[in-house]
């Protein structure tokens, strides 16, 4: 065999060794957040936990996924940043408007008073970061017939993820009076959705706000998120070493029924590669920001910080 043969012998073995994974100076295996999924189990064991790449949107671990697959339950506050992004991109709400909250609320018989501390007049930013219903419930109040499932039906929240097998598809009432106009915004009656819908329009509203992260849309959803989760109402999700945007909500089916927790968030914050979403069963919205902490600190995210 000649020079150039020889040469070109090696070029391809060079080539089939970074093929198969055989070359020791690359990683054989991307890390996996199994046992961060594992860690978080252990906390609560009953809680369903999905992560999806944020960038292809495929699943990369989860906890119960069957009965995440399966489980109905009424979103409660993780509505707020599809809805407030969906009517600021279309410029049907300014973000800069500041609405008063007494933290008292009651809407068609229900109390759905704010758990926020007393404040100043919140403009969208603040109110999603504390989640006030008071303000929400205001935004809901300029919403057409019809018009929320318009604002829901992009982010893929009211269909099937096709992130699991035998998936239940979410149930959405059209509201038809102002009263179900704002506990259905809330996430509190006509609305139903699994782990996985939820989790797959968070990853939705991750690549918008990707997309155009100079917009009014964008800065006041990313903002509110960011403090969510770092002071406001879902800060416990901020103790697990990783930055995170995410939001809390808390909901039930009915007058004296348990309560049950979510928390979906967008990590790392500020170039969000993974969407972590916790439901539990029974409790509420701060205990699934707590699983979540747990989630990021056993996660690759954590891993890979300095």
């Amino acid at each position: 065999m000649d020079t150039r043969g020889v040469q070109a012998f090696k070029f391809m073995a060079v080539v089939a060794s970074l093929l198969m994974g055989a070359c020791p100076c690359l990683p054989q295996s991307l890390p996996t957040w199994d046992p961060a999924v594992s860690a978080a189990s252990k906390l609560a064991p009953q809680a369903r936990v999905v992560v999806l790449d944020v960038s292809s949107g495929r699943l990369l671990a989860a906890s119960h996924l069957s009965q995440a697959a399966r489980t109905l339950a009424a979103p409660g506050s993780t509505l707020k940043p599809l809805i407030l992004y969906g009517l600021v991109a279309a410029n049907r709400w300014d973000p800069s408007r500041r609405i008063a909250c007494t933290r008292k609320l009651l809407i068609a018989g229900r109390s759905l008073n704010c758990s926020h501390p007393p404040a100043d007049p919140m403009d969208a930013r603040q109110a999603l970061a504390w989640s006030c219903n008071t303000y929400f419930a205001t935004v809901a109040a300029t919403l057409a017939p019809g018009e929320l499932r318009t604002l829901l039906a992009p982010t893929g929240l009211l269909s099937q993820s096709g992130l699991a097998t035998t998936e239940a598809t979410a149930s959405f009432r059209d509201p038809e009076t102002p009263d179900q106009n704002r506990l259905t915004l809330l996430g509190v009656d006509g609305i139903l959705v699994t782990p996985l819908e939820l989790a797959a329009a968070y990853r939705w509203l991750a690549v918008q706000l990707a997309a155009d992260p100079g917009s009014a849309a964008a800065q006041a959803v990313q903002a509110g998120l960011a403090g969510s989760a770092s002071f406001g109402i879902a800060g416990a999700a901020s103790i697990g070493g990783v930055p995170i945007a995410g939001k809390t909500g808390t909901a039930n089916l009915g007058p004296g029924t348990p309560s049950h927790g979510w928390f979906v968030g967008l990590a790392p914050s500020n170039a969000p590669r993974a969407v972590v979403a916790v439901y539990l069963p029974a409790g509420h919205g701060a205990d699934a920001a707590r699983v979540a902490a747990e989630l990021l600190a056993h996660s690759p995210l954590r891993q890979a910080r300095p």
